[in-house]
Protein backbone atom coordinates (compact mmCIF):
# COMPACT_ATOMS: atom_id res chain seq x y z
CA UNK A 1 0.00 0.00 0.00
CA UNK A 2 1.61 3.23 -1.06
CA UNK A 3 1.97 6.06 1.39
CA UNK A 4 -0.61 8.62 2.38
CA UNK A 5 0.04 11.61 1.31
CA UNK A 6 0.13 15.02 3.87
CA UNK A 7 -2.00 18.46 3.34
CA UNK A 8 1.29 20.59 3.30
CA UNK A 9 -1.03 23.58 3.90
CA UNK A 10 -2.25 21.67 7.32
CA UNK A 11 1.40 20.93 7.95
CA UNK A 12 2.75 23.96 7.65
CA UNK A 13 0.20 25.80 9.94
CA UNK A 14 -0.74 22.98 12.63
CA UNK A 15 1.57 20.52 14.45
CA UNK A 16 0.44 17.62 17.07
CA UNK A 17 1.95 17.77 20.67
CA UNK A 18 2.97 14.64 22.68
CA UNK A 19 -0.06 14.02 24.14
CA UNK A 20 -2.47 14.42 20.53
CA UNK A 21 -3.64 17.89 20.71
CA UNK A 22 -3.49 19.88 17.88
CA UNK A 23 -0.99 23.16 18.35
CA UNK A 24 -1.05 26.42 16.36
CA UNK A 25 0.52 30.53 15.76
CA UNK A 26 -2.57 32.82 17.12
CA UNK A 27 -3.12 35.02 14.58
CA UNK A 28 -3.19 38.63 14.49
CA UNK A 29 0.80 39.80 15.07
CA UNK A 30 1.73 40.37 11.73
CA UNK A 31 1.04 44.39 11.09
CA UNK A 32 -0.74 47.16 12.33
CA UNK A 33 0.88 46.26 15.68
CA UNK A 34 0.94 49.90 16.82
CA UNK A 35 -2.52 50.17 18.30
CA UNK A 36 -2.58 46.29 20.29
CA UNK A 37 -1.67 46.28 23.66
CA UNK A 38 1.71 44.90 25.21
CA UNK A 39 0.11 42.23 27.10
CA UNK A 40 -1.91 41.12 23.91
CA UNK A 41 0.71 41.33 21.49
CA UNK A 42 2.53 39.13 24.26
CA UNK A 43 -0.40 36.38 24.52
CA UNK A 44 -0.59 35.82 20.78
CA UNK A 45 3.34 34.84 20.88
CA UNK A 46 2.19 31.56 22.53
CA UNK A 47 0.75 28.43 20.86
CA UNK A 48 -2.46 28.01 20.65
CA UNK A 49 -4.77 24.97 21.16
CA UNK A 50 -7.06 23.74 19.10
CA UNK A 51 -10.56 22.74 20.06
CA UNK A 52 -11.28 18.81 20.68
CA UNK A 53 -14.08 19.64 18.57
CA UNK A 54 -11.85 20.85 15.55
CA UNK A 55 -9.36 18.54 16.57
CA UNK A 56 -9.95 15.35 14.11
CA UNK A 57 -10.72 16.97 11.07
CA UNK A 58 -7.63 18.63 11.04
CA UNK A 59 -5.96 15.45 12.17
CA UNK A 60 -7.30 13.69 8.95
CA UNK A 61 -5.08 16.34 7.03
CA UNK A 62 -1.84 14.89 8.97
CA UNK A 63 -1.98 11.27 8.85
CA UNK A 64 1.90 11.11 9.90
CA UNK A 65 1.54 13.71 12.88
Amino acid sequence: MPKMKTRRAAAKRYSLTGTGKVKFKKQGLRHILTKKATKRKRNLRRAGILSASEAPRVKRLLPYG
